[in-house]
């Protein structure tokens, strides 16, 4: 009998979480939704699209992402961090958005 090989692939992993998400959602839970909701569609669809990356999972305020290529992972969290840059003075502030980056 002929042995299967299993098909095998490199991929880059990112991980995107919005700082103090359950404080804004007890706040102000409707302009939360729609804060986040213009984030994923105006911010991070973009993103993906220009660096060939693939939602894999959106959860609440978090996003996971595949990307073929570890450059194009590391490019959205730079391009990303510099989008949100005007709209924030301090990296923990709530409302930013951190990414964890998984290569190899």
């Amino acid at each position: 009998m002929a042995e299967e090989r299993a098909q095998r692939r490199l991929a880059a992993i990112l991980a995107a979480d919005v700082v103090g998400y359950s404080r804004m959602m007890g706040v102000n839970e409707a302009g939360t939704l729609t804060a986040l909701k213009a984030w994923q569609k105006d911010i991070i669809q973009p993103l993906m699209t220009k660096h060939i990356g693939r939602v894999v999972k959106l959860m609440g305020d978090g996003v996971l992402a595949e990307f073929a290529s570890a450059v194009n992972a590391e490019s959205i969290g730079t391009k990303h961090d510099l989008v949100l840059r005007p709209f924030t003075a301090l990296a923990a502030r709530p409302g930013c958005c951190t990414f964890g980056r998984l290569l190899g």
